[in-house]
């Protein structure tokens, strides 16, 4: 659970070190895919258009580690985050105060 002022930023993070070849990294926010690091096809996206653009210029995604940063934080972006890499998932609740 993490608590932001709302304004701030607010780093996730994947807790990985670095990636490997085969990695496929994805963010969601209740349940919408907002961000994915697919080492097999070279992808890498960010998806801040979806949820009617709440997220739009907010993502930034860590191409080393998988770790992303939402700035300039309001209470839209409050909510479920979960973090898949590869079959482990890791979820975070984020409260905007």
């Amino acid at each position: 659970k993490i608590s932001v002022k709302e304004g701030d930023s607010v780093t996730l993070n994947s807790d990985l070190t670095e990636k490997k070849d085969d990695d496929v990294i994805q963010w969601r926010f209740e349940n919408t895919l907002i961000a994915e690091i697919n080492k097999r096809v070279d992808r890498f996206t960010v998806y801040d258009d979806d949820l009617d653009g709440r997220f739009r210029d907010r993502l930034k995604l860590d191409n080393q580690t998988g770790s992303l940063t939402i700035t300039n934080i309001t209470t839209e972006h409050a909510g479920e985050y979960k973090l898949k890499i590869n079959y482990k998932i890791v979820e975070f609740y984020l409260t905007v105060i």
